[in-house]
């Protein structure tokens, strides 16, 4: 039994390209993003899932059917869930990086970016985040896993950032490194318990 488990940000989108805080705001992919997801899909040749999972914002659901697409696995059930969305930046939600500097400072901003506790005004931490994210994956995700049926999620850099935390083990001083291009993936074989037996980079 090979309990896979891959895990894919989205492709750029809009908001990224603008250099904005994006949080559960909408945009669509831009022609890079969908590039990227397509590339992911080159990475993924060959492996045929069993159900994937994605977050309720469209540069997320976009991805997922690139991926899909370029699959040959169009039909594949897809299951999406608002607890798998991006973290939601509150006040900063459509401010660009620039002028958020400016607005509240720079220390501040990027406290708030990389922080496991630091919330942004009106906004969600990383744990803030893990608080819903892995309520969901051990619920509803993992026991597909377990059961031997390979599984993508396709989130966004935070959430991804929050289920990578608990599944690599990674202390909240070492999660304020990590970071999650878009269109990055990483694949997982778990043991018997749900935990990593071997992980890698795609």
């Amino acid at each position: 039994m090979q309990r896979l488990l891959v895990l894919v940000r989205h492709g750029q989108s809009e908001g990224n390209a603008g250099g904005v805080f994006t949080g559960w705001n909408n945009p669509a992919l831009t022609s890079r993003g969908v590039d990227e997801a397509e590339a992911v899909a080159r990475a993924l040749k060959g492996t045929q899932f069993d159900i994937a999972f994605t977050s309720a914002l469209k540069r997320a659901e976009e991805t997922v059917r690139v991926i899909l697409q370029c699959l040959n696995q169009d039909e594949l059930p897809v299951v999406t869930s608002a607890d798998l969305n991006e973290r939601h930046y509150g006040q900063l939600t459509g401010v660009t990086k620039q002028e958020a500097c400016r607005l509240w400072g720079e220390d501040h901003v990027k406290a708030w970016q990389r922080s496991y506790s630091m919330a942004p005004p009106g906004g969600e931490s990383l744990h803030d985040t893990l608080a819903r994210v892995l309520p969901y994956y051990l619920t509803r995700i993992l026991p597909h896993i377990l059961r031997g049926e390979k599984t993508l999620i396709v989130a966004h850099g935070n959430s991804l950032r929050a289920l990578i935390m608990s599944l690599e083990r990674i202390s909240s001083e070492r999660i304020t490194t990590l970071e999650i291009p878009t269109g990055s993936a990483f694949s997982y074989r778990l043991n018997a318990d749900g935990t990593i037996k071997h992980g890698t980079s795609l």
